[in-house]
Parts: structure tokens; sequence; C-alpha cells
């Protein structure tokens, strides 16, 4: 039994070429990893510090999809690669640096040092791990890369529940944020903590319309109907 692992080293050529591994039954993926590196290919280079699923380190693609590999055990035929829509470092580390700004950017337009306080206090309390498994599963990241994305907005949504101008929160994701996203529920079915930031982002959808806004896309449609006339 054989997994397939895309290797990638931007200082060769080709860049990128998949590489066949033996499995080591038994054993998660990321031992894998260790196994093939300590008696197989010293040159393979991948991130893992927890082992236990806590530190989201480990997070790559799977046959496709995100998955932490210190809790997958890998099946035959298995292609494994970096996480979609970040810079790719070499094999399957990748910059997250992008995507965390996100975090960033949706903290900045939050004003008032007791605001503050209480948005970090929210990102701290979080299960999130940062392992953006669900930033990688988002179709919309693949069209527009300045969308927010699911963590971010999960993690406003949060803010909103105890923040006393969550208004000024709403507002900063207007643009690139909350309309953007397509419900698809890809990030919640790849949070492997629970979270479910579908239904953040519908909640905060919701309060959107409570605060006078409404869906840029269904602005533009009439459905037919010319509003001009009277009824």
């Amino acid at each position: 039994m054989k997994i397939t692992i895309k290797r990638f080293d931007r200082r060769k050529e080709p860049q990128s070429i998949d590489m066949n591994y033996p499995i080591f039954e038994g054993l998660t993926l990321l031992e894998n990893f260790i196994k093939i590196k300590t008696t197989i290919d010293p040159t393979l280079v991948f991130n893992g510090i927890c082992r236990s699923g806590v530190c989201g380190s480990c997070s790559v693609m799977v046959n496709g999809k995100t998955t932490l590999a210190c809790s997958y055990k890998p099946k035959d035929g298995d292609h494994i690669e970096p996480l979609n829509y970040h810079e790719v470092k070499r094999d399957l580390i990748v910059d997250k640096s992008k995507a965390h700004s996100t975090l960033e950017t949706s903290r900045a337009a939050i004003h008032g040092d007791v605001i503050v306080e209480n948005f970090l206090k929210v990102t701290v309390q979080s299960d999130c791990i940062l392992c953006d498994s669900c930033f990688a599963s988002c179709p919309v990241m693949a069209v527009n890369e300045n969308f927010l994305g699911p963590f971010a907005l999960s993690r406003v949504y949060k803010y909103t529940t105890i923040g006393s101008d969550s208004k000024t929160s709403i507002d900063a994701i207007q643009q690139n944020g909350v309309w953007d996203c397509t419900l698809c529920g890809e990030c919640t079915l790849a949070c492997p903590q629970g979270i479910d930031p579908k239904m953040d982002i519908m909640n905060l959808r919701s309060r959107s319309v409570q605060s006078g806004y409404m869906d840029p896309n269904m602005q533009n449609m009439n459905f037919g109907l010319d509003f001009t006339q009277g009824f």
C-alpha cells in the first residue's frame, strides 16, 4: 500500500512533483511522515508539533479534503498536498500569515480599548486552533483572495455576542465578507473542532439586516417586477 505526497521545492525544476511512499500500517499520517523522513527520505518537510489535534500545525489536504495529519490513518492511494490558497514554502509547509491576517483585518475595524479587549478575549477563548482547514476548504477563496474567510467571520460573530458596539463589527464585514459566502458549508464540514462557521455567518447576515444592510446581490435583482409602477 502506498500514499502519494506532492513535493514542492522552488529551488529545483520542476518545482512540484508527486512521490510515492509506502504506508506504515497502524500509524497516523503524521507518524507516517516521521517514519518516512527517518527511514526513507530525510528531505521530506512537514509540520507537526503537538501530535494530539490541539495545535493545528499539521493540517494538509488528503484527496482534496483538509485533515489533521496527526489524527488521520492513511489509506492505500491517498494523495497528500499542502493546504489550498496558501503560499507553499516547501513540500507540505505553507505560509499561514496571509490567512491569519484576516483576523487582524476584522480586529482593526473594532475601535475602543474595551471593545478590543473583549474581541481578543473571545479570540483566545475560542475552540479554534487556527489549523486553516476551513480557510483551505472555502471555494470563495478561489475567486476572491480578499474574502475575509470563515474563521475571521466566525470570530466576528462571537465578538458581536458580547461586544457593546457590535454594529461597528457588522459595518466592517460588509465588503469581502458576510455576503460573499456561498453558504456551502464546506468550512463547517472541515473543522476538526466542531465549530460551525456557516451558522455564524448566517447569524451575521441576520444581524446585518437588522443593522440596515441587505445582500447586494438581491439589490441587483428585480425578479421581473417594475417597482416604478403602482399596484
